[in-house]
């Protein structure tokens, strides 16, 4: 099974933890443009395992029994987003690593074709695609005693499935019924255009902390030590601009912050340097990525 290009790669270099964001800060749902919903829906009911609520409207929302994890919106004959800036993929957590050996199994069975399966040292990672070129990667975190502090070792190695799979006993019978519950969004990895302009937008104006960064390649940041909430990169994208309208693209991500006044400071210094925001909670990054900043209760990461 090739290994996808992913940037957590061994040279790289971490970076200066001097996050101003909150430690509390997490990831809240994506939100997609997708060309055909019910196609869309069948894909993420059955090899991801989500839970799907439509809202009559082309729109629809994914979840593991909890919160949406996914926001999906239709538009007909939207095509992929092919080199531009964008979702590189978004990354549900599982919350332990039979969680990630019981849908590793149930795709297997299912056929499913994956882009990749690897050993992050931080976790174990598996890649794959929805029918709309969506990148996705479904994970589990090794406990955070093991990497904390670490997180420069972080690289991309072959996942030893045989020993994932062995936490079942049997795969072939290991019943798959949904995506554990718990999942929850663990980071979106981004295409951007400039790998340092990005790191100055996430890191000194938002305040996530720079983890590590693989020169003008790609970066990694994160609030409260996490190995990263955000990925970027420019493997596809070095100077790209924002995929058109008629594209099956990331509409937005979603920054959750502990509380209002938390939002209003991260807002402040959006506008400070120049970005606009809208609405009060709604910015761009360099690239184009689009954020919405929303209040809610910090979820483990």
């Amino acid at each position: 099974m090739a290994t996808p290009r992913d940037p957590e790669e061994l040279e790289a270099a971490a970076g200066p933890v001097a996050a101003e964001i909150s430690p509390d800060t997490t990831l809240g749902p994506v939100h997609l443009t997708v060309a055909d919903l019910a196609r869309s829906l069948e894909f993420y009911r059955r090899v991801l395992g989500l839970q799907a609520a439509e809202d009559g409207d082309g729109r629809a929302k994914l979840s593991a029994g909890g919160a949406p994890l996914l926001v999906l919106s239709e538009q007909h004959g939207a095509r992929p987003a092919i080199h531009y800036t964008g979702l590189y993929h978004f990354a549900l957590l599982v919350p332990e690593r039979t969680d990630l050996a019981h849908w590793l199994a149930h795709v297997a069975r299912e056929r499913v074709p994956l882009a990749g399966a690897s050993d992050h040292f931080v976790s174990e990672a598996i890649y794959l695609s929805d029918p709309d070129l969506h990148g996705i990667e479904i994970y589990w975190d090794r406990p955070r005693e093991l990497w904390e502090g670490q997180v420069s070792r972080m690289g991309t190695w072959p996942l030893d499935v045989e020993n994932l799979l062995a936490t079942l006993g049997d795969p072939a019978t290991a019943r798959f019924d949904a995506i554990a519950p718990g999942t929850i969004m663990g980071h979106v990895h981004l295409r951007v255009a400039d790998v340092r302009e990005t790191v100055a937008f996430y890191r000194d104006v938002l305040g996530f902390g720079l983890m590590a960064q693989l020169g003008a390649q790609a970066a990694f940041l994160s609030a409260g030590g996490y190995h990263h909430h955000f990925g970027a990169n420019t493997w596809e994208s070095r100077g790209a601009p924002p995929p058109p309208r008629d594209t099956a693209a990331l509409r937005h991500a979603t920054v959750v912050l502990p509380d209002a006044a938390e939002r209003a400071a991260v807002a402040e210094r959006v506008e400070a340097a120049g970005f606009e925001v809208d609405d009060g909670f709604v910015l761009r990054d360099p690239s184009g990525n689009r954020l919405v900043l929303e209040v809610g209760a910090p979820l483990a990461a």
